[in-house]
């Protein structure tokens, strides 16, 4: 609440209302108002963050809600301030608390408050008394069951708050607290309804591993059902892992509390709300009924170990839960597959692959793909690697599952879900097909890494047959001194050698026209399209050099490529379009609230933001469009990093405009969306209230494009590669740049780190200073239209050629 608590036990002492809050509430509220000239930028963005009133924000009081702020926008003067909290009437009936807390309020002595710490599901219990407060209606009194009225108070007013701590051995303190034991209510998934925030049971029919998401955030995706036989989906979302459900399996038992519910294409959805917390319990019928807690402090009573059981039967006897686990002795080629192991070693590959060696304890019935790594590169005990090396396996970890990797410790049991097990052939005769094991970057198909406690049923029944295991044949290998080991480890790369052509580490796994054998370039140029090949070839040249250059801008309507407007050319037509001061008229319609201001330059410029609105309220700055009249690149790009888009538009007669196509329509974090002069056809400006309109406006590029008649243009790379093989050279040009480079082209001109990666992988596909016999090797399938290759050196990457129909 922002309270300054300075009072002592029995005395009364005054809490002056702090001139500052440091969370901004919801946008619900008045209008915003044009602010006065004079006022700056600055004071701007602050007017629109805090100029909102009577909204709940958790943490304040006894209802854990109820502080906001409303401002005005007054130039060289502090903005105004008033707070509203709140009442909700208790009843004390012989010491003890008839009226029940929100139950997922936990209890704080006052004197423990500290700043800089979560308070959002806190509450402390004293006396304190207001002075110098007004009253107000509460505009959600219908809604949330609190009172009527609002107390508004603030320090222009001279209100002032007195807290009167009570002992912690006070015979009131002790039975208040006892008191306050919560009573959930369950809510079945045939009875949710749409904006309501429940509690509720639920068996895990499907579920995605907790994630890295787009932010900061870690995500998991969890999908439920119960005896209704109804589903639901969960987006959960929270920047501490250990906040999120542990499950481990489908078939997991799992208790959601305080799950916001929403409606989403005729489906119930759910999220997480404030408060969330969930346990989480084995499924498996007889299994101790013991709670992986997501939070410290929960309550688990006897009546609802009963619900825990009487799901595990209900499971048993009506829900197929098919789960796709095997052990290694098991797998098959071309299979997906769940496995429980432990690991034992692990080492970095390249920058978006990392290599895992795990066992459990069975063997593989097909030669396994041992992944070629220089041996200061392995972590893991040298000795148990040698000794397990006929039961180890090679995982490779692609793209987002990296970082997980990472950080996982030897010895760890792991649960890897949706490994995909290849099965690829030898080109040398000497050498058999071998069975590769891949987890693919992505979510989909849950998959993912689970770390696994000690004390899971499964990881006991693990460790258990491990100690089994006979291990005899290498037993003296433990005996060895450090200088053979190191010997047995080079002998045992240099055996690996032999099958390096064939097991190369592939960011992309091809699964397609695996039974065609390669062909050579000349057989291609001299064929004619559209046929189908496979060839291996190298890459000889690329263009251009310069490879920010490579960025071009392609509409897909008129298949057209055009450079990238530089930053100077959209500052040139900013300046041109400030000259024209905006029309006072055009400012706050019914779907957008304008603010304008006049700069203090030595040459005055008027300044105009329209915030556009959701269902007549502000949105949070993280989820609002706005536009801007008469600003600055710099000023856009400062906006940009606070609101989620920015739109620059001037006025003309009776609405608003987008400038001129050679300028972006739209900006969005650090990336500029252009439109195509020839295929576009701008719209009215006010068909942005169309989705405004919606239940959850994503501004999403595409949409924005299609409202204001714009026809969005791609960033794509544009390269000429040179491959030969001995035969034949053929040029070829790169478009599907995703699969190739791994990297957005939107973000590259802007992002040094990736810039370096594509440099990265150009330098290693076409070494400066090498020999054409040092480079590397590419492997693909052509057919005439589409060019599939594979370039194979540390690790496989994809890429489209396009050619013309009757080309060669």
């Amino acid at each position: 609440m922002g309270l300054q608590a300075r009072s002592k036990q029995r005395k009364l002492q005054p809490c002056p209302v702090p001139s500052a809050f440091p969370h901004s509430p919801p946008p619900l509220g008045p209008r915003l108002r044009a602010a006065p000239s004079g006022l700056c930028p600055a004071h701007a963005l602050t007017a629109y963050r805090h100029r909102q009133c009577a909204c709940a924000v958790p943490g304040c009081g006894l209802g854990g809600s109820g502080l906001a702020v409303q401002r005005r926008a007054v130039p060289c003067r502090p903005l105004e301030q008033v707070a509203t909290m709140p009442v909700q009437l208790l009843k004390f009936i012989k010491g003890k608390l008839e009226t029940q807390l929100p139950s997922h309020l936990q209890r704080e002595d006052l004197k423990q408050l500290q700043t800089g710490l979560d308070h959002s599901n806190k509450y402390f219990q004293d006396t304190f008394v207001v002075a110098g407060f007004k009253v107000a209606e509460s505009p959600t009194a219908r809604e949330d069951g609190r009172h009527a009225c609002h107390l508004q108070v603030s320090e222009e007013a001279g209100s002032a708050i007195y807290i009167c701590t009570q002992p912690s051995t006070s015979p009131f303190s002790e039975t208040t607290s006892a008191s306050v034991a919560p009573k959930y209510v369950y809510t079945p998934l045939n009875c949710l309804k749409d904006g309501t925030v429940v509690n509720l049971y639920g068996i895990v029919k499907f579920f995605k591993p907790p994630y890295i998401s787009k932010g900061t955030d870690y995500c998991s995706v969890v999908t439920l059902v119960d005896q209704s036989n109804e589903k639901l989906t969960c987006t959960l979302f929270n920047g501490n892992l250990e906040s999120l459900p542990k499950i481990y399996k489908n078939g997991d038992i799992v208790r959601f509390h305080r799950v916001k519910i929403r409606e989403y294409n005729g489906q119930m959805q759910g999220i997480t709300s404030a408060g969330f917390a969930s346990l989480t319990f084995d499924g498996t019928v007889g299994a101790p009924v013991v709670p992986r807690a997501s939070s410290k402090v929960y309550t688990f009573i006897d009546e609802e170990q009963k619900t825990v059981e009487e799901l595990r039967i209900w499971a048993a006897s009506n829900l197929s839960v098919p789960g796709p686990e095997a052990k290694l002795s098991d797998v098959k080629p071309m299979m997906f597959f769940d496995l429980t192991c432990q690991l034992v070693g692990k080492a970095k590959v390249d920058g978006s692959s990392f290599l895992l060696k795990v066992w459990d304890g069975t063997k593989c019935p097909y030669p396994t793909w041992k992944v070629p790594v220089e041996e200061k590169e392995l972590e893991g005990d040298k000795a148990l690697l040698h000794r397990l090396r006929n039961v180890t396996v090679d995982v490779l970890a692609y793209d987002n599952h990296v970082q997980l990797a990472k950080s996982l410790k030897i010895g760890s049991f792991l649960r890897i879900y949706s490994i995909h097990t290849k099965q690829a052939s030898a080109t040398n005769e000497d050498i058999s097909s071998h069975i590769e094991f891949h987890l693919h970057g992505g979510t989909c198909y849950g998959r993912g890494i689970g770390i696994l406690p000690e004390n899971n049923a499964d990881v006991e029944e693990l460790k258990t047959f491990l100690e089994c295991v006979d291990l005899t044949d290498s037993q003296n290998m433990e005996n060895m001194s450090s200088l053979e080991l190191g010997d047995t480890f080079d002998n045992y790369t240099d055996l690996e050698s032999p099958l390096q052509r064939c097991q190369q580490l592939s960011a992309t796994v091809l699964t397609d026209h695996q039974d065609m054998s390669n062909t050579m370039l000349k057989t291609v140029l001299n064929s004619r399209a559209p046929q189908q090949y496979r060839i291996r070839a190298k890459l000889r040249s690329f263009k251009p050099q310069k490879l920010y250059q490579s960025v071009k801008l392609h509409c897909s309507k008129c298949n057209t490529l055009q450079e990238v407007p530089d930053g100077d050319a959209f500052d040139l037509i900013l300046q041109g379009c400030a000259a024209t001061a905006p029309n006072p008229e055009l400012q706050s319609m019914s779907w957008y609230e304008s603010v304008m201001w006049t700069t203090q330059e030595e040459k005055e410029r008027k300044i105009t933001i329209h915030f556009v609105k959701h269902y007549e309220m502000l949105q949070r700055p993280e989820n609002t469009l706005l536009m801007i009249e008469g600003g600055t690149l710099k000023e856009i790009w400062k906006l940009t990093r606070r609101f989620k888009c920015v739109i620059p538009v001037k006025s003309k007669e009776d609405d608003l405009e987008l400038l001129d196509l050679s300028a972006p329509f739209l900006l969005q974090g650090n990336i500029k969306y252009y439109g195509c002069k020839k295929c576009s056809n701008p719209k009215s400006i006010e068909n942005l209230s169309s989705l405004a309109e919606k239940r959850e406006p994503s501004w999403e590029p595409t949409e924005i494009a299609q409202v204001l008649g714009i026809e969005l243009l791609q960033y794509v790379f544009v390269m000429k590669f040179t491959l030969v093989d001995g035969t034949g050279a053929l040029n070829a040009y790169l478009f599907d740049y995703e699969k190739f480079f791994q990297i957005p082209a939107s973000e590259i001109l802007t992002n040094s780190f990736l810039q370096q990666k594509m440099e990265m992988t150009m330098n290693t596909l076409s070494p400066p200073g090498r020999k054409l016999g040092q480079f590397a090797v590419l492997e693909g399938d052509k057919n005439g239209k589409d060019l599939l290759v594979c370039c194979y050196v540390c690790r496989v990457l994809e890429f489209s050629l396009h050619l013309g129909k009757n080309q060669k």
